[in-house]
């Protein structure tokens, strides 16, 4: 009965410990994440000097599938006023124009020129400001690292809208084997896709 009462206890003392191995690792991973926003939205602000979801529009916009002011709206999650707010000082500034969209009803916003120069500036200052964080692993490291986050990228049980929601901010032609594909090809709620 002792020794049933001691392995029970051993248990118990293994469960504890484990669980402050796991809370220790997720806290951890919460400062990295928290240290890569604060990077990547002061790259945003030193490029745009705007902040939020303005270098987000820029880039979902500039995937170049024309995409509505609702379908962006629902990208970026913000309100109807606040998206046509965002987008009439992205027209203003001379980053985006408004064409007529697939569905006559709808019109699709473009990047212009100066606003594909923009786009390419974030993607590039978003990856610069990161990379600093990479730079103490070892190239074996960076890989197992790309292994463990493609890993849990890959198990997030995210519906079509978050993907592209997550993906916002993401350069396509570096994220070659993405673990969780959003389809910017965006169809509206009955498909289901952004």
């Amino acid at each position: 009965m002792r020794s049933a009462h001691i392995v029970k206890l051993q248990n118990v003392r293994t469960a504890h410990n484990l669980r402050r191995v796991i809370d220790r690792t997720a806290n951890l991973m919460g400062v990295v994440g928290l240290a890569v926003a604060d990077r990547i939205e002061q790259a945003a602000r030193d490029i745009l000097n705007h902040a939020g979801e303005t270098p987000a529009a820029v880039v979902v916009i500039g995937y170049g599938l024309g995409p509505s002011n609702d379908q962006l709206r629902r990208i970026l999650g913000l309100s109807h006023p606040g998206s046509v707010r965002l987008i009439d000082r992205l027209v203003a500034d001379g980053l985006v124009v408004r064409r007529k969209g697939r569905d006559k009803r709808a019109v699709a916003l473009h990047l212009t020129d100066a606003g594909d120069t923009l786009r390419e500036d974030l993607l590039k200052g978003r990856l610069a400001a990161i990379r600093p964080l990479l730079a103490p692993l070892t190239r074996a490291e960076q890989d197992d690292l790309a292994s463990l986050l493609h890993k849990m990228l890959s198990a997030l049980p995210t519906t079509d809208l978050e993907r592209c929601n997550l993906c916002r901010l993401c350069d396509d032609r570096v994220c070659t084997d993405c673990p969780i594909p959003a389809d910017f090809r965006i169809q509206g709620p009955a498909t289901g896709n952004c």
